[in-house]
């Protein structure tokens, strides 16, 4: 007799920390989820610009070196 009151008594607390759990888990999942955005982006200085131009031409011209040495040569 006293195992089963046991018994069902543990059912009844197990029953309701599952019922626990299922309600914070749902909770947690009905929040917005929260983006942190970055500070708008500083503007690059004169220097970092030219140094930028001169970094995408060299890779330009890799580019159209590497297209004329394969006999690909495409017009642009």
């Amino acid at each position: 007799m006293t195992d089963t009151l046991l018994d069902a008594i543990f059912e009844v607390v197990d029953f309701a920390l599952d019922l626990s759990i299922t309600i914070d888990d749902t909770k947690r999942s009905s929040r917005p989820d929260t983006v942190e955005v970055p500070p708008d982006p500083q503007p690059l200085s004169p220097a970092a610009q030219r140094a930028l131009a001169e970094a995408e031409e060299r890779e330009h011209a890799r580019e159209q070196a590497a297209q004329a040495a394969s006999g690909t040569d495409q017009a642009s």
